[in-house]
């Protein structure tokens, strides 16, 4: 399905005046062109909306003041079919915390009442589980058992422009099968110049709730993943976030083939050019990335890039800013090479630089053990004890004590925010915890239903992980 909804606004806007400058002269009356615009957004939400799914979560965490016991916690949010056989896309700060995580399909198509909002049979909620969690772009994607989801295509973000319509889908505040409409009002938005994640704004509403749900352009197309929202009253203001679709496709691929993202690097610190730059450094290009470091030992510095290039493209992609840098990188496969297009001085050339993985994933750990010695079935993880080269390795560590989490359980639910590789375990329920071995008795007589602090250590900061055994 292709809907022109531009060229209907513009028929809508040009009838309009017709009927008012040329009375009687066989102009199409504006109430026409209405009814035919409101078809055609009928007729998107007929499409859309058997593809996105009300979410479910709920779990224990501590209260808001300090000392207090564990409290139920529930939340409510969207997703988006992506693949038929079960495959959901949503934030991941959907499931963070989450001990279980149930999904509403969304109620089938009526064909006798195309885009028609009517009560009808609500579809069984069904048990998800995480295939897997990027939560450097707040991305998850779950798994129900399901053989029949209607999985919604992903359109090329890149390609979206600003002032272009929208329609935002979910479930704000908890009502489900919602849909909104809006226009792009920023198709790169960047909370932070340097930030690698750029989001695609707009004014479509979108409230809590209406995290993880689609947004969608005038073909029924995703175009982008609604996130966040900037608020000073905590509703809409009209400043909504989307993740483009574009990552959340090539994020979703890692998840689906490994359960994480491998990142591919090539060893270099860079930064998205400004006008500042430009006109301070007599830069011939008002785009790109300038390379601020560069690793000595690294695939840049031995391909021959130096700190001041400007990279303008990768494998022919244009690069406007580190987002798009970041991607191109994320796109390729750990060992291939990418040839990056680089203005130096008044020389512009090509090199040729081999992608490595990023040096600190906490994938690496995975080699490192085996279900049937470092598994702790209680908490769904496979751990490891510190020794002095994972301290080393582990550079921003407070205390040189503990369990190292390598893994997730595959039967974990779900390994979300619970728990991540690269944490280390520090205590159980306030006792010191400084082996795998001392972490088994912690947890060895604990039983479903149970509740457990675990307090861990996670990119240098200490923060306390609350649920029930499950």
């Amino acid at each position: 399905m292709r809907i022109e909804t531009t060229v209907v606004l513009a028929a809508l806007l040009g009838a309009s005046v017709a009927s008012a400058s040329t009375p009687g002269r066989g102009a199409q009356p504006a109430a026409d062109v209405f009814e035919t615009m409101s078809q055609s957004f009928e007729r998107i939400a007929a499409e859309v909306s058997p593809s996105v799914v009300q979410i479910f979560t709920s779990g224990y965490g501590l209260g808001p003041q300090h000392g207090e016991v564990l409290a139920k916690q529930q939340g409510t949010a969207s997703g988006v079919a992506v693949d038929p056989e079960g495959l959901i896309v949503t934030n991941a700060h959907v499931v963070t915390g989450a001990g279980r995580i149930t999904v509403q399909l969304a109620p089938p198509a009526d064909p006798a009442r195309p885009g028609r909002s009517v009560l009808r049979a609500a579809r069984p909620k069904l048990e998800a589980k995480v295939v897997g969690v990027d939560t450097a772009t707040d991305l998850a994607l779950l798994r129900v058992a399901a053989k029949d989801l209607p999985p919604l295509r992903l359109a090329d973000s890149d390609k979206l422009r600003q002032g272009q319509l929208v329609l935002a889908f979910g479930s704000p505040l908890g009502l489900g099968n919602t849909v909104t409409m809006g226009v792009v009002s920023a198709v790169t938005r960047q909370l932070g110049p340097d930030e690698s994640l750029a989001y695609i704004q707009t004014d479509a509403p979108i409230n809590p709730g209406n995290s993880g749900g689609p947004l969608v352009d005038s073909n029924g197309e995703v175009v982008g993943l609604n996130t966040m929202i900037l608020s000073q009253s905590g509703g809409s203001e009209g400043v909504g976030l989307a993740i483009p679709s574009n990552t959340v496709r090539a994020i979703v691929e890692q998840l689906r083939l490994h359960g994480h993202v491998h990142r591919g690097v090539i060893g270099v610190q860079v930064q998205t050019v400004t006008p500042t730059m430009v006109a301070a450094l007599g830069l011939p290009h008002t785009y790109g990335v300038i390379v601020a470091d560069i690793d000595p030992s690294g695939p840049a510095a031995r391909a021959g890039l130096q700190i001041g290039d400007v990279i303008l493209s990768a494998d022919l992609r244009p690069v406007q800013n580190v987002r798009q840098f970041s991607l191109s990188l994320y796109r390729l496969a750990v060992d291939a090479t990418v040839d990056l297009e680089v203005q130096r001085g008044e020389q512009l050339q090509t090199i040729r630089a081999s992608i490595i993985e990023r040096p600190d994933d906490p994938s690496r750990f995975l080699e490192m053990v085996r279900p049937e010695t470092n598994l702790v079935p209680q908490l769904d993880l496979l751990g490891i004890d510190l020794d002095a080269p994972l301290v080393e390795a582990l550079r921003t560590l407070r205390l040189p004590t503990g369990v190292l989490v390598a893994a997730m359980s595959t039967e974990a639910a779900p390994p979300a925010d619970r728990f991540q590789p690269g944490d280390v375990i520090h205590a159980v329920n306030g006792v010191s915890v400084d082996s795998l071995s001392e972490l088994r008795r912690a947890v060895k007589d604990m039983k479903d239903g149970d509740p457990i602090v675990v307090q861990i250590e996670r990119d240098g900061t200490f923060r306390y992980v609350a649920f029930e055994i499950d």
